[in-house]
């Protein structure tokens, strides 16, 4: 593997996106990130695994599901906690267009909202595709229809 400090650096941040786009708890991302370059460190094999990238999405594809099963279910997002992140401090508008739409990710699929977030994160189809050990042509597909829903969803409740 390279050397681990170089792709730590490099990948924690993208990792930790995406574990806390999810969990949308931050002290569990950052559990899953630290477990995910744990298990990455002892058992990474370039002849098995496409790329770092995808290799370290993968675990932490399986990290984020234990924890959903550990919980059960899915808890609803709290609106007031969603304003006080950093992130979500831009233009009232944009920061209202941004919660409407992540209150409607929550209603797909963990299989569509976690397909879009990986995309939104700026994998590829084929990192996508080895992360979660699906085809490429099943990867493209299934983001083509959630991109569609969610599109006819902003139509039908944001442009009235």
């Amino acid at each position: 593997m390279q050397k681990f400090g170089t792709i730590y650096k490099k990948y924690a941040p993208e990792v930790f996106r995406y574990a806390y786009s999810l969990t949308l708890e931050r002290d569990e991302a950052k559990d899953i990130t630290a477990e995910t370059f744990a298990r990455a460190l002892t058992a990474y094999d370039p002849s098995r695994q496409p790329t770092v990238r995808a290799f370290l999405f993968s675990i932490a594809h399986k990290l984020i599901m234990d924890h959903f099963r550990r919980r059960k279910r899915f808890e609803p997002v709290d609106p007031d906690e969603l304003s006080k992140e950093p992130h979500f401090q831009t233009q009232a508008e944009d920061r209202d267009l941004l919660f409407k739409t992540l209150i409607q990710l929550q209603s797909f699929t963990d299989a569509d909202r976690e397909l879009i977030l990986l995309r939104a994160q700026g994998l590829t189809y084929e990192e996508i595709s080895a992360a979660l050990g699906l085809s490429v042509a099943a990867c493209k597909v299934r983001v083509h229809r959630a991109r569609l829903k969610l599109a006819e969803w902003r139509v039908e409740n944001l442009e009235k």
